[in-house]
Parts: structure tokens; sequence; C-alpha cells
């Protein structure tokens, strides 16, 4: 199903939970699946198919504020100062309403595998009449949730385990949390709801209840069970984490990239490849990650917020942090950390060494166990490396530093000065070769 923004549809997420169960400092949807904030996963299936969105947090969480405004500049953040219940976090999202919106959605920040097609289809019954749309799913084992009573093909109830009869809780079909409403009954419904229950909270699900009341109309759209698994413990989110992991796999094995053992590969949400490229066995890919074509990533090589062109091989054991950029044909070999620098087409660094903050020119070689010195305790500084500049093996080269086009830096060599285009640099000490014991007798080799 090809998938739109509505503009006339607000999407409501409930993120305000610090969930206690969590055991964490870390508001519970900002704990991260497949490198991306739980919240930020809900975002996406709601970006996709809503026109606004206005996520609902907790007092005092300004990094969960901070990371729903990164990944989605347009949604907004309302406060729940009091966390009274779904129905009293429904009712201050939607104070960000507008008289265009006719449908609202309501998601869980803490529910990442939610569809947006999924969402979709209770969007469309709402659009074809239906004052609410639930979105249910068939349990293996439905302890625990609400369960959907459906008469005739209509919603009459959602009823939680705990006052459910015995026949009720036979039931399979089972409360997923995420609603459809037509916008103008949901404003007449929550000032309905009543917080008369041992909690002394506003629960959202009473709205079949109240809008059936009312002479509206109520349904049940399923899905997949695997769609709304909620997080509430780091149990959890290890759970989630191993199925976000496995479907990615997949769905990049099926668009044509190659990997050797799939199960040890680890990737990020926003992790993208080009055609043909191959993945060995135990790489890691944080995010900000983009590979071109034809790219071989060789085993145990760990990546973030890199950016890789086409025909690069990098690894065994390599690590590309953040703002490394590697231009068509370049190598990184093993045990090479490259950070915020770039390697021109062919440029080289095989063995055994640390560029950061540098810019490497195209087809420069730079040999093993060689180091940029981009930080002096306060400052960080850059050092540029020529075209076809060949950097002898164990140099450091400290910055700022400039090395010219088909310079050589012997080997050895500690080169704090400019190097001319063409040029021959020595940065290391005389040779002295006395004899043991004898004290006399000497070689030097410049």
């Amino acid at each position: 199903m090809a998938l739109s923004p509505h503009s006339d549809t607000l999407a409501i997420i409930l993120a305000a939970g610090l969930g206690t169960r969590m055991k964490s400092d870390m508001p519970k949807c900002l704990h991260e699946v497949g490198g991306q904030a739980l919240v930020c996963h809900a975002l996406s299936a709601a970006m996709a198919v809503s026109g606004d969105r206005a996520v609902v947090v907790g007092p005092d969480m300004p990094k969960l504020e901070k990371a729903v405004r990164e990944f989605d500049p347009e949604a907004v953040s309302v406060v729940q100062h009091d966390r009274l219940g779904t129905g009293h976090a429904a009712q201050i999202g939607l104070a960000s309403a507008r008289p265009h919106h006719t449908i609202v959605i309501v998601t869980f920040g803490d529910t990442p595998f939610v569809q947006a097609e999924t969402i979709e289809r209770a969007i469309l019954e709402v659009r074809n009449g239906a004052n609410v749309a639930v979105l249910g799913f068939r349990a293996e084992d439905p302890t625990g949730y609400g369960r959907l009573l459906v008469e005739n093909g209509r919603l009459v109830a959602i009823r939680e385990e705990a006052v459910a009869s015995e026949t009720e809780r036979e039931v399979s079909f089972c409360n997923s949390g995420v609603m459809a409403f037509n916008a103008e009954t949901l404003k007449e419904i929550l000032p309905k709801i009543e917080n008369s229950n041992p909690k002394g909270e506003f629960y959202l699900t009473d709205a079949v209840e109240i809008a059936n009341a009312m002479g509206g109309n109520a349904v049940a759209v399923e899905g997949e069970e695997s769609e709304f698994i909620g997080i509430n413990s780091k149990r959890h989110l290890a759970q989630a984490e191993a199925i976000f992991q496995s479907k990615r796999r997949d769905e990049l094995m099926d668009a044509g990239v190659t990997m050797v053992a799939p199960e040890t590969v680890f990737l990020a949400a926003d992790t993208v490849f080009g055609r043909d490229c191959v993945i060995e066995p135990h790489c890691v890919f944080g995010r900000g990650v983009r590979v071109g074509d034809r790219c071989h990533i060789k085993a145990f090589s760990h990546l973030e917020e890199a950016v890789l062109e086409n025909d690069i091989t990098i690894g065994p054991y390599a690590r590309l942090r953040p703002k490394a950029h590697l231009k068509s044909g370049a190598r990184v070999g093993n045990f090479v950390e490259i950070k915020a620098s770039t390697l021109h087409e062919g440029a080289k660094a095989n063995h055994l060494s640390y560029i950061g903050d540098a810019d490497v020119g195209p087809a420069a070689n730079i040999g093993a166990g060689t180091i940029t010195c981009n930080y002096d305790g306060f400052v960080k500084s850059k050092t540029i490396i020529g075209a076809g500049a060949f950097i002898g093996s164990n140099s450091a080269l400290v910055a700022p530093v400039e090395i010219g086009e088909k310079a050589i830096v012997a080997a050895g060599s500690a080169i704090s000065k400019d190097v001319g285009d063409n040029a021959l640099a020595f940065g290391r000490a005389k040779q002295s070769d006395d004899k043991l014991g004898k004290g006399m007798g000497s070689k030097s080799k410049p």
C-alpha cells in the first residue's frame, strides 16, 4: 500500500511514562532499538500517515523532547505534568488539534513495531463512518491484555482482564491500545471518561463504550501480534532488539546485500546499503551509516555515522567513527580507526593506523602504525595529506600540518612542519650503531 501523510490527521504519541520497570533514570521511550529511540520508531509510523504530530512527554524530559525535535522537526512536544492515565494524556495531546484535523490517531511511544499500513487501515475505517477504530491482535497467550469484545461486527467494549468474566477471558482478540477517532467524537468523549477505578486514572479504553452509548459506531481492526510488542523492561528491550535485527537483516538480504553470517551482523534503523555489498561476520553498524555500491565490509568491523561511497573495502577489525567519509575506491585495513576524516578516491590506510580530523588526498598511502596527532589537550587540529603522498610506517603527523602532493615522509618520522610537494621529509634522530661493550665504531645513515 502506497502511503502519504494525511493533512487532516493528527497523531498523538503517548510517551510520558517513566518506565519504572526499566530500572533506569532515562525516560522509557528514549531507550533504543536499532540505534533509534523507541519514540522515534513510533514517530516514523505516524509521519507516514499524519500531517501533524503531538508527542505527550512527562515533566523534566528535555532529552526526550530533543530526540523528538531532531527526528521530526514538525512534531510538537506537550507536557503531561500529572500522569493521570491514557485518557488524560490524550486530552493534553488533543490541545494541539486544529480545525482542519478531522481524524485523530493515538499511538504509544513504547510500541516500536506498529506498521503505518496497519494504522492506515484504522484511519480508513474512520473515513468510512466509524467514530472509533481500535487496533487489535490475536494473542497466543492473552493473559494480561484487555480483550476486544465484538458483536455482529461492532466493537462493544474493551474489557480489562482484572474485571473480565470467565467467558470474556477466553477471548483471544486483544487490545493494542492504538486507536483512530473521528476528531469531533473524541472531543465529546474525553470529558465523559471517569476515573472511578483503583488507580484514579482516566482510561482511553473507556472511549469505546462511551462512543456506543452516544449512538456512535466502534470497530476493531486486526493486525499481527508481533506489531504490538510493548517495552516495559530491559528484558523486553532485548527481545525487541532481536526482533528488529532479524527483520532488518532479512529486508537487506532480500534487497541484495550478502551477509556471510547474518545472525552476527547488527544494524541500525537508518543503515543504508547500495547494490552488491558483502558483509562478513561480526560487523556492527551504528546509526547514520550509508554504504554505496560494491562495498566489502570485512569481519569484526564497527561503523557509526560514516559514509562509504562505491567500491570500498574495509577491515577486518576496522573502526569508522562519526564523520568518516571514504570516497570511491578507498581502502581501510585491519586495526585502522578513522574519525572526522575524508579519504579521497583510491587512498589507502591498510594497517594499524589512526586517522583523525584529516583530509587524505586521492591515491595517498598511509603506512602501518601512522597516526595523526590531532589533539593537543585543548583544541583539535587538521592534517592535510596531498594526492599521491606516501606516509612511511610508524610516522606521527602533528597537526596542524600539511603534507604536499606526492611527498614522501620517511618511516618513523615525527612531522610537525608542513612538507612541500614532491619533497622527502625526515623527522627522526640520526641512527647510531655502536658495538656492544666496546664503545667504539659507529655507522650511520640519514
